[in-house]
């Protein structure tokens, strides 16, 4: 009995321990299966980028770059990938607000220019302005080529002394010459609307976004009376330029030609200026930033 109970308990001990590892191989098997799933859900935390809507790129962070846990391999090249949408950029209900007031009175501008402004209205009322607003003639606000969208400025007049702090919320002016289209609003706050044309200065209080570095830009360039002369560049230039997006849009009785580099890029936007600029002393192309 005493042998045959010792040879039971160590067959016991040997079933035990066999059933002991069998137990801890499949607890392994769970852990790398639970594992492998989490690693899974992470890589798939952004869809690859043909997955977002035509015109969004997917997540983007505060430098405008895509997001890090978006996969390279699934990133097009940038002369395949339509460009990025531009996000609005909205400014306080007329403009400006008690918050701005109390910024300009406490602090000194950051950057300042000299030129001519003058003031738009109609055929624009109602329709959007480019942050995405519907432009309000009654707004404090105004247009400019390079400035970021939102930015804070003070404009003088430099005849009379007229001066209003205002927004940058739209595009503009694209004649030669000028700095500055205002709304009818601003234009009477500065002493510009009676006179139509006037010398200012601008003073730039803050912006969004850095005014040197980085920001999305592009070269527009027209404006055409008919629509196939557009049509007729836009054509030429999608030959010259065939790393950029071009294309022919209509504007307010008349029609205009907008090339957008890889990337938005900006020292590729001024060299396409500059060259369109040598090539045809005429040509009408202003580098204009679209952020």
């Amino acid at each position: 009995m005493s042998g045959k109970y010792e040879l039971g308990r160590y067959e016991l001990r040997g079933s035990r321990r066999r059933a002991a590892a069998i137990t801890a191989a499949a607890g392994l098997m769970l852990l790398a299966a639970g594992c492998g799933h989490k690693a899974q859900q992470s890589r798939q935390t952004a869809p690859p980028i043909s997955q977002y809507p035509p015109g969004d790129s997917g997540p983007v962070n505060v430098a405008g770059n895509a997001a890090p846990n978006v996969p390279r391999s699934a990133t097009p090249p940038l002369n395949t990938r339509p460009p990025a949408r531009i996000a609005p950029t909205p400014a306080p209900e007329g403009g400006i607000d008690d918050d701005d007031r109390d910024f300009i009175n406490t602090h000194q501008p950051v950057y300042s220019e000299e030129g001519l402004a003058t003031w738009y209205s109609a055929p624009y009322k109602g329709r959007k302005s480019a942050n995405g607003q519907v432009f309000d003639d009654n707004a404090l606000t105004a247009a400019h080529r390079t400035l970021p969208m939102g930015s804070l400025v003070v404009v003088t007049n430099l005849k009379t002394g007229q001066t209003s702090a205002m927004r940058i919320t739209d595009r503009g002016p694209f004649v030669e010459g000028r700095v500055l289209d205002m709304t009818k609003a601003s234009a009477m706050a500065t002493g510009v609307y009676r006179a139509g044309l006037a010398q200012v200065r601008i003073d730039v209080y803050r912006t969004p976004k850095p005014m040197e570095t980085g920001g999305r830009w592009c070269v527009q360039i027209g404006a055409f009376h008919k629509e196939h002369e557009a049509r007729k560049l836009q054509s030429k230039l999608e030959d010259s330029y065939p790393d950029a997006n071009v294309i022919e849009f209509p504007g307010t009785d008349s029609y205009w030609v907008r090339i957008r580099p890889a990337g938005d890029n900006r020292e590729v936007a001024e060299r396409i200026v500059h060259k369109l600029r040598l090539k045809d002393a005429d040509a009408s192309a202003y580098l204009t930033r679209l952020d």
